[in-house]
């Protein structure tokens, strides 16, 4: 996990809303292109989810790794 990965977790779980690449990017201070590649990255790991082309939100894994009850080690498809 990055320090960008957490930023992007806790963004999605504060804000409880559904958030384009460009909205996350802007609000962790990332480009857009660095924050897709990570959203790619979350979703494949099952930490995020896309419920509509090019939007994202965090899943119950994810708020699970933000919490402490999962390690990223414990996570399949993590890269």
């Amino acid at each position: 996990m990055t320090k960008a990965d957490d930023y992007i977790l806790e963004l999605l779980a504060d804000s409880d809303l559904v958030l384009s690449p460009a909205v996350v990017a802007y609000n962790i201070d990332y480009t857009r292109n660095y924050v897709t590649g990570r959203l790619s990255t979350l979703t494949e790991a099952g930490l995020v989810e896309r419920p509509d082309s090019g939007m994202y939100r965090i899943t119950e894994t994810g708020r699970a790794y933000l919490a402490g009850e999962l390690d990223a080690s414990e996570l399949e498809e993590y890269g």
